[in-house]
């Protein structure tokens, strides 16, 4: 089984959540242009000026999304159960 990775865009300032909101949306609209069968995407809010947008994708995608897209950074992704 391959791994997850969540790429995540930070936003900073004043409109950071209205930014990774926005960005969310540009994620998705890259996923259905390109055809890729991601399916999870997201965006938190940190604080009051820091919030991100994120997605996730599979060690056979990472380094054609990481070079399209020029996410900040990643950590590896693991679902959490209650």
């Amino acid at each position: 089984m391959q791994r997850k990775i969540k790429l995540i865009w930070d936003f900073r300032g004043p409109a950071a959540t209205k930014t990774a909101e926005h960005h969310e949306i540009h994620l998705k609209e890259y996923i259905e242009i390109e055809k890729l069968p991601i399916k999870t995407t997201g965006f938190e809010i940190i604080n009051d000026t820091h919030a991100i947008a994120w997605m996730v994708v599979t060690d056979s995608y990472m380094i054609a999304v990481r070079d399209a897209l020029k996410p900040h950074r990643g950590e590896l992704f693991e679902r959490k159960i209650f």
